[in-house]
């Protein structure tokens, strides 16, 4: 089975086991609900703990996270630093011009002439449009905006990505 990043656990909250999650997701709103299956991989486990959530709020930069059956703080210390995910069976359908972070990241990049630029690492959100980071085929990171005038076609199935190269985009 498939898993997708949708969170890491960067601390304890309170005492009454809640935790603090740094969200990895577009869709806080389905993937943070009361009743919703998730995951925990932590490093020192080879095997998921699967966990219910029992109540979810923002809180500053984080999500509040409290699961069924892990009432105190002392129940979720050892949660800290895992990764929250979800199985492919729980991804919703997109709309045919929106992507999950797993389709972009590993696709190449090449500008409208064919020549390759690089392959996307990680992406980051900002207020306005996200950031690609790519690696470089140079070897240096290169920072992509995902806005129109940059990005022409997008092709997940092929992991290919056509960009249109304005001025001072690569470095």
């Amino acid at each position: 089975m498939e898993w997708y990043n949708v969170g890491k656990i960067v601390n304890t909250h309170g005492i009454r086991g809640e935790v603090r999650v740094i969200s990895q997701t577009d869709f806080p709103e389905e993937r943070y609900v009361v009743g919703e299956q998730i995951a925990l991989f932590k490093k020192d486990s080879k095997k998921p703990l699967r966990l219910t959530i029992a109540s979810a709020r923002a809180h500053k930069n984080f999500i509040l996270l409290s699961f069924e059956g892990y009432p105190n703080i002392n129940d979720v210390e050892d949660f800290r630093d895992g990764i929250l995910k979800v199985s492919e069976k729980q991804l919703s359908e997109l709309a045919d011009d929106e992507y999950y972070y797993h389709e972009i990241i590993g696709c190449t990049v090449f500008d409208e002439e064919g020549t390759e630029i690089g392959q996307v690492k990680e992406i980051f959100e900002t207020g306005a449009n996200d950031v690609w980071t790519l690696k470089g085929v140079n070897g240096k990171d290169q920072y992509i905006p995902v806005i129109d005038d940059v990005i022409k076609e997008i092709d997940v199935e092929e992991k290919k990505i056509i960009i249109h190269v304005m001025d001072g985009l690569l470095s």
